[in-house]
């Protein structure tokens, strides 16, 4: 870990730390950030673990998850951002981060824009829960029971229930060693992954009857509407899980789901199979991911749509 006898020094050193995961959370940002809350809370340190964004259901029953806030006004010794590829996924906490004394990065994205003066970066691990995990392990702090289970609800998620590529033995070390602590893993993958929303299928359901195909059914893309989510009575996380699912149809190498943000701008979910980098992609309109899952940001225009697509078929050609 590079660098680490300074950012350990950091953290011991600070009275009062912010750690903030990204906007729109998935179960790897609010994992890494419950877990390293919790472990940094047990040293004795204030922390302030922060989210902009509503939790999404899935995660609320998970150790410490009441104690997380949209922001705070204090200025910190120390910020942690962890699971961000650039600082404008902090949302509305960049000015905790702006005004705190040192900030530490801790990611595993492939294409990202550094914005700390201490970075934690791999870009092989598979979660940034993998990340803390060994973090935790060098600062000498012991994984508990309750880090354990958000460490392990982060590469679940993260890696779509072990299903993705760069999946490494190592991840399952570390599983194997979180699970020591008296973990219930079936119990754990149907709370955090395994159960829907009736509001998340029936947007699931009007993304497939709305999907396009591209290149001989090679690529599926669709739109969800901000009218579709308040029609089903959902919340913007409900449309998480949409992508994963259109990507996993037979024959299909690449899903894009576009998301209404607002009138103005378009949220894009991009997905990919085997060789296919998709981040690529993203990176182009100036977003970030890794090489089979990314998205970013685009103008709410049928030209920003079609060039978006373009750039997905040119990945085929």
């Amino acid at each position: 870990m590079k660098g680490f006898k300074n950012i350990r020094q950091k953290i011991l050193k600070a009275n009062s730390i912010a750690i903030s995961g990204h906007v729109y959370p998935d179960g790897d940002s609010i994992g890494s950030l419950l877990a390293l809350g919790l472990a940094l809370s047990g040293l004795g340190k204030k922390v302030y673990m922060l989210c902009q964004d509503e939790i999404p259901p899935s995660y609320r029953s998970l150790p410490g998850a009441e104690r997380i806030v949209r922001t705070t006004r204090k200025r910190v010794d120390l910020a942690i951002a962890v699971d961000c590829s650039i600082i404008g996924l902090l949302g509305k906490n960049i000015p905790v981060f702006k005004k705190a004394k040192s900030v530490l990065e801790i990611d595993h994205h492939e294409f990202r824009v550094p914005f700390g003066d201490m970075q934690i970066v791999d870009y092989k691990a598979v979660a940034v829960g993998e990340l803390v995990f060994f973090l935790l392990r060098k600062l000498n702090i012991k994984i508990n029971r309750e880090i354990a289970e958000n460490l392990l609800t982060s590469v679940i998620v993260e890696t779509n229930l072990f299903k993705l590529t760069q999946i490494r033995p190592v991840t399952f070390k570390i599983c194997a060693q979180l699970l020591k602590e008296g973990i219930n893993f079936s119990q754990l993958v149907d709370k955090v992954y395994g159960s829907r929303t009736k509001e998340s299928m029936m947007l699931l359901a009007i993304s497939l009857l709305r999907a396009k195909f591209l290149k001989k059914g090679r690529i599926i893309w669709s739109m969800l509407r901000s009218r579709d989510i308040a029609m089903v009575g959902g919340k913007v996380y409900d449309a998480d899980p949409i992508a994963n699912e259109m990507n996993s149809m037979k024959r299909i190498e690449i899903a894009v789901l576009f998301r209404e943000k607002d009138s103005k701008t378009l949220r894009v979910s991009l997905r990919s199979k085997g060789d296919i980098n998709i981040g690529k992609v993203a990176q182009e309109y100036k977003g970030g991911g890794h090489f089979d899952i990314a998205g970013c940001y685009i103008p709410n225009k049928k030209k920003s749509i079609l060039q978006i697509l373009s750039s997905v078929e040119a990945l085929l050609n």
